[in-house]
C-alpha cells in the first residue's frame, strides 16, 4: 500500500499523516509541499512548486492514493486576490491531474471540498442539493470538482471528493484549524468574549479532525468510493450552540455583533450535511464536540 500527500504541511494533511500511520502502519507515504522541509520533521519529503509543471513531475504517482491538500482558503479575500486563488486552487489541481496522466497513474486522487458549494437550506443537504457560489473560493472548489469529473470521464482519472463542513480539533500540537472553531477557541483561551455575527442561529455540521481523516483514509482505499462525491458527517449545531459550549469552559461570554456588509452578503445560511451516502459505505464518526472541548489543553 502506497500513498502520496501533496500539501503535506497543511492542517488536514498533518493530522491525516498521524492517523494514517496508526490505521495503515504498512502504508508507504511520500510527502510533498513548497517549503524546504516538512514542518513536523518527517522524512520522505520532497519540496515542490505546484504551479511549476517540471516541479510537479517530482511527485511519484505510482501509488494507490494521492491526497491533494494544496489550496488557498478564505472568504472575502478571494475578491481582492483572485489571481492567487485561481492559480493555487485550480491550476494547482490541473497540474497534478496532467502529471497523473503523463505518468499513466492508476492512483485515486482524494480531494477535500467544502460546504460552501451548497445553497443554504433549512433541510439537511445531500450531495446533489442545489449549488450556489458566493465567493471566489467556493467556485474554485466546485470548478475543481468538475475538473476531476471531466478528466475521470474522458481520461479515466480515478478520484473521490469529500465535502467538509466545519472541521475542528487537532492531533498534532500546533496544527490547528484557522476557521470557525479556531477563531472561537482563540478568543476564549485569551479570556476574550466570543463574537458572532447576527444572532448565531446559522447551523453547521461540526466534524472532529480525526473523523475527517478517517473518512478520507478509508475512502481512499475503499472500492466503494470511486469517482464520486461524499459529504463527511458530524454533529449538527448552530454557531451559537458551539460558541456557548466553548465559552462555558473558559468562563467567557458570547456576544452578538452586526454583520459587516460583505460578510452578510456572502453568508451561506444553514449548511447541515446529510452524510447517509458515506455512512452506507461503513464509515462513521467517533468524536463529540462537548467531549472535545473539555479535553482541550488550556
Amino acid at each position: 500500500m502506497k500513498a502520496a500527500i501533496v500539501g503535506a504541511n497543511s492542517y488536514i494533511a498533518r493530522n491525516l499523516l498521524y492517523v494514517l500511520k496508526r490505521r495503515k502502519p504498512k502504508c508507504e507515504v511520500k510527502l510533498y509541499d513548497y517549503t524546504e522541509t516538512h514542518v513536523d520533521g518527517e522524512s520522505n519529503y520532497t519540496k515542490i512548486n505546484i504551479l511549476d509543471r517540471e516541479s510537479v513531475s517530482k511527485i511519484d504517482m505510482d501509488c494507490d492514493a494521492v491526497f491533494m491538500f494544496v489550496g488557498k482558503t478564505g472568504s472575502s479575500e478571494g475578491f481582492d486576490n483572485y489571481g492567487t486563488f485561481v492559480n493555487i486552487n485550480e491550476m494547482g489541481l490541473l497540474n497534478l491531474i496532467d502529471e497523473y496522466r503523463r505518468q499513466k497513474s492508476g492512483a485515486k486522487i482524494i480531494y477535500p471540498s467544502t460546504r460552501l458549494v451548497y445553497k443554504g437550506s433549512d433541510k439537511p443537504l445531500c450531495e446533489d442539493a442545489p449549488k450556489e457560489f458566493k465567493t471566489v473560493y467556493a467556485i474554485n472548489k466546485f470548478a475543481c470538482e468538475q475538473y476531476l469529473e471531466q478528466y475521470g470521464r474522458v481520461y479515466g482519472v480515478k478520484y473521490c471528493i469529500f465535502r467538509i463542513c466545519i472541521p475542528y480539533g487537532t492531533l498534532i500540537p500546533g496544527a490547528s484549524s484557522y476557521g470557525t472553531v479556531g477563531f472561537m477557541l482563540s478568543r476564549a483561551s485569551a479570556g476574550e468574549n466570543i463574537t458572532l455575527y447576527g444572532d448565531g442561529s446559522a447551523r453547521r455540521t461540526f466534524t472532529h479532525i480525526e473523523d475527517v481523516c478517517v473518512n478520507l483514509i478509508e475512502g481512499a482505499f475503499s472500492d466503494k468510493c470511486v469517482n464520486d462525491v461524499f459529504n463527511i458527517g458530524g454533529e449538527n449545531m448552530s454557531l451559537k450552540e458551539a460558541a456557548e459550549l466553548i465559552a462555558g469552559e473558559y468562563g467567557v461570554k458570547v456576544e452578538n455583533v452586526p454583520y459587516p456588509n460583505i460578510a452578510e452578503m456572502i453568508e451561506s445560511g444553514d449548511t447541515v450535511f446529510n452524510a447517509g451516502k458515506l455512512t452506507n459505505v461503513g464509515i462513521n464518526q467517533i468524536h463529540r464536540f462537548k467531549d472535545w472541548i473539555i479535553k482541550v489543553e488550556r
